[in-house]
């Protein structure tokens, strides 16, 4: 049975990307190319950078436009900060509640990571951010490194994310894992050891 919960960020501690799927139509939109809303939002799943990167080379953007587009969503945060995804309140208690420990690991850079949990009012027990200096999900390292840190056994742990990398990582590392489903979206896993969820609040029960 798992006690600790680490928590990727983007996805599935906040629902940022319908906020950075519209951003990214927007910007096409803006440039005279329509593209449906369904096939941005497979494309950030993936990667929100590669997604920039690809709509920039499908339709002549320059890439920095989504770049920049992004940067200032981010800012945006800051004051109108993108929701707490459902029933996470709840979990972040219910692990809190139970002696464990909630951790999260992010590809997000730590000021706009912390500006969204401080705009929420969210308190975690730690936050690593790949931008600080670690490799970037599937590896392992920042899954390895909360585990480090806090002394924890791997197998007492739950990863939970969004995308394949999320679960690639808490596999390379030895940690249980389940992906959150976004509605309407089918992100393949290569491993299918771990559980898939719609609701956060399935791993309450």
């Amino acid at each position: 049975m798992w006690r600790h919960l680490i928590w990727d960020m983007g996805g599935t501690l906040i629902d940022t990307y319908p906020a950075v799927d519209r951003t990214f139509v927007e910007v096409c939109r803006e440039h005279g190319h329509d593209i449906p809303l369904g096939e941005v939002s497979l494309l950030t799943r993936r990667s929100i950078a590669e997604a920039g990167a690809e709509l920039a080379r499908r339709f002549g953007i320059p890439e920095s436009r989504f770049t920049e587009a992004y940067a200032a969503l981010k800012l945006s945060w800051r004051t109108t900060p993108a929701p707490v995804m459902a029933g996470a309140r709840e979990l972040l208690a219910y692990v809190r509640d139970r002696g464990g420990l909630n951790l999260v690991v992010t590809h997000r850079d730590r000021v706009s990571a912390s500006d969204l949990l401080q705009a929420h009012g969210l308190v975690v027990d730690d936050l690593i951010c790949a931008p600080d200096g670690l490799p970037r999900k599937p590896d392992p390292a920042m899954h390895q490194l909360a585990i480090q840190r806090h002394g924890l056994v791997p197998t007492e742990c739950l990863a939970v994310g969004d995308r394949a990398i999320d679960a690639e990582a808490a596999e390379a590392a030895g940690i249980p894992w389940v992906m959150l489903a976004t509605p309407g979206l089918s992100v393949p896993v290569r491993d299918s050891k771990g559980r898939h969820i719609t609701d956060l609040k399935e791993l309450m029960s």
